[in-house]
């Protein structure tokens, strides 16, 4: 059974940063890709950004040059670092995993005021 549980998330003001975690159990983390969906209200979940197991990473359009997506194999952590944050920001945020199948986190909520 994998579980993911999400941390990190917070209200904060527009152009502050923030760190969000995701720690994994279970023995598939290592040979998982992991990311971070988002939804806002009334909105579909997207994508966020995503790191494979080899390193490599994958972004929104929305939020290049903003965010980064980091992962510690041993710690079976992924991180996901938030800066210049937008109000566009807003939403729930999910940690996902996949390997062969999808497993997700519950949700993290973060609030970006303006």
């Amino acid at each position: 059974q994998v579980q993911l549980v999400e941390s990190g998330g917070g209200l904060v003001q527009a152009g502050g940063s923030l760190r969000l975690s995701c720690a994994a159990s279970g023995s598939i983390f290592s040979s998982s890709t992991m990311g971070w969906y988002r939804q806002a209200p009334g909105k579909q979940r997207e994508l966020v950004g995503r790191i494979t197991s080899g390193g490599s990473i994958n972004f929104a359009d929305s939020v290049k040059g903003r965010f980064t997506i980091s992962r510690d194999n041993a710690k079976n952590t992924v991180y996901l670092q938030m800066n210049s944050l937008k109000p566009e920001d807003t939403g729930v945020y999910y940690c996902y995993a996949f390997l062969s199948t999808t497993y997700w986190g519950q949700g993290t909520q973060v609030t970006v005021s303006s």
